[in-house]
């Protein structure tokens, strides 16, 4: 049965981040709110909860992952990122925005496209998503929470616990958020490629 934490969308309590973050540390998965809707987390190098998150969403061995970064200050050591990108990532974040980089050897492999090397950056627009980060202290292993045979994020808190309670360690309730899915901008192969349109504006990319 999973913890059920009622968390302020603006200013989360302190107390239930700590909280929250030791379950992560502990080799938890968690359901937790970002500005793109709800998501499935777990610490980077933990294999165990990576697993589970597959479970959940019936993914297969090709699924891009994200990591989910507090700022910017995390990029160099998880992505090849160029001085152009760089400037391009510190004017648009945080935001609805997942970046496409190729990975680094800091990345572990089972996180990256088997074939490209690539993994996603997000730096998330959302208090709660921002202060689990802060007080990680380091990237935090994310995918969108869309449950097999559904196209959209899953987006009310109530029916996730209804649907996950016994599949999950913690579901962090930060209000209903509707569907808004990032924009998607690969870098991989060097220039700004808009690969899906969503709430972020992909002007600033074209």
């Amino acid at each position: 049965m999973s913890q059920f934490f009622y968390m302020h969308p603006e200013t989360p309590q302190a107390r239930l981040v700590k909280q929250s973050v030791a379950i992560i540390r502990n080799g938890g998965v968690i359901v937790y709110p970002t500005d793109s809707g709800y998501a499935l987390g777990c610490q980077i190098e933990n294999k165990a909860a990576l697993e589970r998150i597959c479970q959940i969403r019936r993914l297969n061995d090709k699924h891009n992952f994200t990591l989910l970064c507090r700022d910017l200050s995390e990029l160099s050591l998880y992505a090849r990122v160029d001085n152009v990108a760089y400037r391009l990532l510190r004017n648009n974040t945080p935001g609805a925005y997942t970046f496409i980089f190729k990975g680094t050897k800091e990345v572990p492999r089972r996180l990256m496209n088997p074939k490209r090397k690539t993994i996603g950056i997000r730096v998330p627009d959302n208090a709660i998503a921002l202060a689990l980060l802060e007080e990680l202290g380091e990237p935090m292993m994310s995918t969108t929470l869309i449950l097999p045979n559904s196209d959209v994020a899953e987006s009310d808190p109530e029916d996730i616990r209804d649907k996950l309670e016994h599949a999950v360690d913690l579901i962090v309730n930060g209000g209903y958020l509707g569907e808004q899915p990032t924009t998607v901008i690969d870098f991989s192969d060097g220039d700004a490629q808009i690969v899906r349109v969503g709430s972020g504006d992909p002007a600033p990319f074209e």
